[in-house]
């Protein structure tokens, strides 16, 4: 396995100082954010170290050099929206540029692209469903067509009373990426699994790393704490109650979670993604961050 990063914790640095950190602090990859240029619209979100709305070979060539004169490679492209917004404008734009993120990484030879499936959170998964297929069959093509594989985060995309009570992504269960990989039917969608979710959403991971190990296409190492207070008051209804914090200082156990990865023969980049907020006060501390992280995961992570 390669110990990298998820880039969207600096988006005050260029792609090349991203790059030199992370050779200077001895990590073998980062994941690239993707984001169309322009203001965020929720945290973590609109950083765009790698712009690709006109992406051409030219530019392709020129992040070879940087990755290529700093011995570290890009795990994969990260663009993380809500392709099933219930605004049909909003959409196109979305699965445009998803589009443009595929077409970027076959360029750059990256094998991987991540993302969320989305969801309309006002309505149940079944009346959900004939949009999904709807909108992720032509992406599902266009990656097939270009030799990309496809990693859909497990997060449920739901923080405050706007998302409730669906969330906006829809696939977060073991019954969903069934479902999903089912009726999809292509080996180019898999997941890109991150234990924090799987802990708040009480599934097993052993289990569910077992059972979807062939489609684990990249794993982002993040921490949650459960506040057992919190919950208490409000219930797992409520909001509130599961905090994100980096690997080791929440309730995922990290043993138990790279066991199972093991097991599934899982060789590929395990990228620590920081949205621990005791970390973010300047850029100092979110590069701390990533060393305490890093030297914390070194006991499951070696290569």
């Amino acid at each position: 396995m390669q110990l990298g990063f998820v880039s969207a914790i600096f988006p005050d640095l260029s792609l090349q100082e991203v790059l030199e950190f992370a050779a200077a602090e001895g990590f073998r990859c980062v994941e690239v954010m993707c984001w169309p240029p322009g203001k965020a619209d929720r945290r973590y979100a609109g950083v765009t170290h790698l712009d690709v709305t006109n992406f051409g070979e030219s530019e392709a060539a020129q992040v070879r050099r940087l990755t290529d004169a700093r011995g570290i490679s890009i795990s994969g492209l990260g663009y993380y929206p809500n392709p099933l917004h219930p605004d049909p404008e909003h959409r196109r734009r979305v699965v445009d540029h998803l589009l443009k993120v595929i077409e970027a990484a076959r360029k750059l030879d990256v094998g991987v692209v991540n993302t969320f499936i989305g969801r309309d959170h006002t309505l149940s998964v079944e009346d959900n469903w004939p949009l999904l297929m709807e909108t992720w069959k032509p992406i599902v093509d266009a990656a097939e067509k270009a030799n990309i594989r496809i990693g859909i985060e497990n997060c449920p995309m739901i923080f405050t009373n706007d998302e409730w009570p669906g969330g906006k992504n829809i696939a977060t269960s073991p019954a969903i990426w069934r479902r999903l990989f089912h009726d999809l039917k292509s080996e180019h969608l898999g997941l890109n699994i991150d234990p924090s979710h799987l802990v708040w959403l009480h599934i097993d991971a052993a289990r569910c790393l077992r059972e979807f190990g062939p489609r684990i296409f990249h794993v982002h190492a993040k921490d949650t704490r459960i506040d057992a207070d919190q919950l208490y008051q409000v219930g797992i209804m409520g909001l509130g109650w599961h905090t994100p914090k980096l690997p080791g200082l929440g309730d995922v156990d990290w043993t138990h979670f790279f066991s199972a990865l093991t097991d599934t023969g899982y060789n590929g980049p395990v990228c620590i993604e920081v949205e621990d907020r005791a970390y973010e006060r300047s850029l100092d501390d979110r590069k701390r961050s990533l060393r305490q992280s890093r030297d914390f995961l070194k006991q499951f992570v070696s290569g």
